[in-house]
């Protein structure tokens, strides 16, 4: 068997170095040990100095932050080297993501996604970006061995601890996502270690912690499903592999540890599956392990199975007796010379791979990390957000804004869970004073401050109130009734109710409970249940109609369940592997259901103009819409530009026989900044519901990502000024549109409030006081111009400006010599021109495309539009003001009755101009985002 194996293996053919003869030096690179504290121990110094190890393995009881890892790193490295180690440390880390990160940071280090997490995306991309984002942070601290990827798959999800650190219970979907691992560490220059063959994916486990839990499939079962992600993984070139300490028992293996055993290591996995690298054993310290056959009989055993690494990492007494177990293994030629020196060229190899004194000495630290947060912060929470999952929505109570009001109590019930080890509430009770690790109730207490931040962060989000408890296994209490009772909302967290069976029971009570309750005219209490653990938990329970998988319960997990379950995220996550399929029939049955696509046809004015007029007037008359005011004074040629530096594409829904127009959509295309507009959409009020409105906006959306050039996509347009974005004046009916548009596509996280604003009065209207003592102070000179002669020095301002429709209202003001001009601002003798502003009036050659001008036809009023202020000019407001004062004042000179500001940016600006005496006319949220990466949901 020994001569098989050494002639297959290419690798540990070569020669060891003279500087390897020691066997007291060689035994100790065959060993993986760890440590307790924070700091260099006399034992983890002892054992590098005299025993030479060779490899250590952190784990988060070492860990605190990354300034602190880095030294402890570089401390232990500039030990092996003052000690004569021929070769550097070894430093593995278990850093799976989600909740088992050994290294926590929250300014360093981000968190990303659990494995299943990561399959939830459904993005091998986003597997491999994260995988490398995660070993490019730990090479920054010095790490070179990373104790990944999970390549289980959960053939047997039922009280399965693995959860969601494996990728799913798909054995090709594992592969897939394991070789995306593989290429992100490799990339990263990190070695790798698959783990845990031949797979904790089915175990079945007796009851207590002294019995091993126990493989029960054949070696052909295993093969067809269990085995293949390790046999790819060894294809991609996976450095190490971690042998599981479970039994097997079954036709053609019975092994009382797998990596003990030499049918296990030798047989399977070196011969039949052909792995030549470092193949490392479960913790020779295991309760189960230890108990049954001793940490020094293991030892032994575990070499001679074919591990080339015996891990042993829990206590100081337990490392001395696999050293010593070990040399009396050695003495007694139980284990040979030679048998270890295999194993001492694979760590040799794997070392010279990865490591050198040069980049061990030497760890980049928290400067690398610096440069790296920005781009790894985005990673995160796009990872995060593609992962949540809607499993079931089947009363659509998402999102919670469109459901409830602000004044209306949400109550969020939640286990109590230990913090994850590496998390923000776990790193703030091991870090507070002097304290020693927390105790276990400390542990629960933090655990349950985790939720009651996501509570809260959710209440400040909708505006709205919260209300938290905890439940534990004594069920639903009194407390919990009255609070069910008095809440408008119910959100239920669980974590593993498979195996916590008490989560299970305790949700199904609460369901039955608001099943009961009757709240005004809604049939029964909006429930909604939240899994963050594994998805498994009411995955197939369709009485639970509204049902939500984080995957996770870090802090950016819950802060991305906040944004779904206020509707600023449209979750697009998928349950893994074989729910997926469940999960995909049920939304497209839903889908069938409640769309059916219409034939949306390119615009004919000649044909459409009238049928226009005609759907608008009914829009105007629909008294439940927010439509009414805004279309007033719209016609058919409001959206028609007819300009030469914007491209128009309309589509109308149509009854070809009445020649009624269903539905309408108008879009723009702004070459001067590669901006797609969806200028609006409006659907026959008698015809709601139809899917008229979502087939002419995919049409429109499609015909606008087909033009060269387009570099964005935004709802809203500034020309024609009628739906600046979503419109806000009426807070259900903004909910209820911005849900509509987030589940077509468009994140409303990217929204930004806009609006048009009213001066009335302007004959009796003065100067705020102050105002002209400021702008004099400021040193500023206002001026008006006409024409094209004055476009350059124009130009040169408004090109610092890259909003839409910018550059086309000027060229408009500059070529029209009748109803409209510029303002200009300057400083005192100085040419350079500071800010610009464009006025016009009801006899500009493009007033018609502002409805608002013509609200009244015994009203004059004029416009002002589009300002632009200088990036290095420091009292905005004041020059804003200013801008249009002048503005202002050149309309009373035209006997105005009024002033419109058809475009104002809500996030600074109102205020100033609300000042002035301006009031809000219309409000909207302005909604963009890039085209390249904007996926259209049919």
């Amino acid at each position: 068997m020994e001569d098989m194996m050494t002639d297959s293996l290419t690798p540990v053919s070569m020669e060891c170095p003279p500087a390897w003869d020691d066997v007291r030096r060689m035994c100790g690179q065959l060993f993986m040990m760890g440590f307790d504290g924070t700091e260099v121990t006399p034992q983890i110094k002892e054992l590098i100095e005299d025993f030479h190890l060779g490899t250590i393995l952190l784990t988060a009881k070492n860990l605190r932050s990354a300034e602190q890892t880095t030294k402890l790193v570089l401390d232990l490295q500039t030990i092996a080297r003052k000690a004569g180690h021929p070769v550097p440390l070894a430093i593995a880390l278990d850093q799976e993501n989600g909740g088992v990160n050994s290294l926590f940071d929250e300014n360093c280090i981000r968190q990303f996604p659990s494995a299943m997490g990561v399959a939830a995306t459904g993005s091998t991309k986003t597997a491999y970006e994260v995988a490398k984002a995660t070993a490019d942070e730990l090479c920054s601290v010095g790490i070179n061995w990373i104790m990944g990827p999970c390549l289980d798959v959960l053939t047997n999800v039922k009280n399965q601890p693995l959860g969601v650190r494996s990728s799913g219970d798909d054995a090709e979907e594992v592969s897939k996502f394991g070789t995306a691992y593989l290429k992100g560490f490799k990339d990263a220059g990190i070695a790798s270690c698959g783990k845990h063959f031949p797979s904790y994916g089915n175990l079945e486990f007796l009851g207590s912690s002294l019995d091993v839990p126990v493989i029960t499939e054949s070696l052909e079962q295993l093969s067809l499903s269990a085995l293949a992600p390790f046999r790819q993984a060894i294809r991609q070139g996976v450095d190490a592999m971690m042998v599981g300490g479970c039994a097997m028992s079954s036709a053609g293996v019975n092994a009382m540890h797998a990596c003990l055993s030499e049918q296990v290591v030798d047989d399977l996995l070196r011969i039949k599956l052909g792995f030549d690298g470092v193949v490392i054993s479960e913790c020779l310290e295991m309760e189960a392990l230890s108990h049954n056959i001793g940490v020094g009989g293991g030892t032994v055993m575990a070499f001679n199975a074919g591990c080339d690494l015996v891990l042993v990492c829990r206590s100081y007494n337990g490392q001395q007796e696999a050293i010593n177990g070990l040399k009396v293994g050695l003495e007694n030629g139980v284990i040979t010379e030679a048998r270890l020196r295999q194993s001492l060229r694979r760590m040799l190899e794997i070392k010279s791979n990865f490591t050198s004194w040069e980049r061990a000495l030497a760890p980049t630290g928290t400067a690398q990390l610096s440069n790296l947060q920005d781009s790894h912060t985005e990673l995160s929470v796009k990872a995060y957000n593609s992962s949540i999952t809607i499993v079931r929505d089947k009363d659509g109570l998402l999102p919670l804004s469109n459901l409830l009001d602000p004044d209306e109590e949400v109550l969020l019930l939640s286990p109590l869970l230990k913090p994850l080890p590496a998390s923000a509430a776990s790193q703030a009770l091991a870090s507070h004073g002097d304290a020693p690790r927390s105790s276990s109730s400390d542990s629960l207490l933090s655990g349950e401050n985790v939720f009651q931040r996501f509570g809260k962060s959710l209440a400040r989000q909708r505006d709205g109130r919260d209300l938290h408890a905890s439940y534990t296994a004594n069920g639903v209490r009194p407390m919990h009734e009255n609070l069910i009772n008095r809440a408008n909302a119910v959100i239920v967290i669980t974590a593993d109710a498979n195996r916590n069976l008490y989560q299970h029971g305790f949700t199904k009570h609460v369901a039955m409970i608001c099943k009961l309750s009757q709240v005004a005219h809604k049939p029964e209490k909006p429930l909604v249940v939240v899994s963050v653990s594994s998805p498994y938990d009411f995955a197939m329970d369709s009485a639970l109609g509204t049902y939500i998988c984080t995957y996770d319960h870090t802090e950016t997990a819950l802060q991305a369940l906040v944004n779904v379950l206020v509707g600023d995220l449209v979750p697009s996550g998928e349950l893994p592997g074989s729910l997926r399929q469940n999960q995909k029939v049920h939304q497209s049955n839903q889908s069938n259901q409640s769309r059916q696509p219409w034939l949306a046809e390119a615009w004919d004015k000649a044909r459409d103009a009238d049928a226009l007029d005609t759907l608008l007037h009914r829009l105007r008359q629909e008294p439940s819409t927010i439509s009414t005011l805004i279309l007033a004074g719209c016609t058919s040629n409001t959206f028609l530009l007819s300009h030469r530096m914007i491209d128009e594409y309309h589509f109308v829904v149509r009854n070809s026989t009445t020649k009624a127009l269903l539905g309408f959509c108008a879009t723009y295309f702004f070459p001067s900044t590669g901006t797609g507009v969806l200028g609006c959409v409006f659907v026959d009020p008698d015809r709601s519901k139809l899917s008229i409105g979502h087939s002419l906006h995919n049409r429109a959306v499609r015909s606008l990502l087909q033009i060269p050039g387009i570099k964005r996509l935004q709802l809203g347009s500034r020309l024609p000024s009628v739906f600046l974005g979503v419109p806000s004046s009426n807070s259900q009916e903004r909910k209820r549109l911005r849900q509509w548009f987030s589940t077509i596509g468009w994140d409303n996280a990217t929204s930004r409030p806009v609006c048009s604003m009213l001066l009335p009065g302007l004959a009796t209207w003065s100067v705020p006081k102050n105002l002209l003592s400021s702008l004099q102070s400021a040193e500023i000179e206002f001026d008006l111009v006409y024409g094209l002669d004055h476009a350059g020095s124009i130009h040169d301002l408004i090109s610092t400006s890259s909003r839409q429709g910018i550059m086309e209202i000027y060229q408009l003001a500059l070529v029209d010599q009748t109803g409209s001009g510029i303002i200009r601002a300057r400083r005192k003798n100085d040419e350079v021109v500071v800010g610009t502003v464009v006025i016009y009036n009801a006899a500009s050659s493009w007033s018609q495309a502002i409805p608002a001008l013509h609200l009244r036809t015994d009203d004059v009023i004029g416009g002002i539009s589009s300002p632009v202020i200088s990036p290095s000019v420091g009292e905005y407001s004041i020059l804003l003001q200013g801008l249009v004062l002048m503005g202002i004042k050149q309309h009373q000179r035209q006997q105005a009755n009024g002033v419109l500001l058809d475009y104002v940016d809500g996030d600074g600006n109102i205020d100033c101009l609300t000042a002035m005496g301006f009031t809000v006319l219309h409000s909207f949220d302005e909604i963009s985002g890039d085209a390249s990466t904007f996926e259209l949901i049919t």
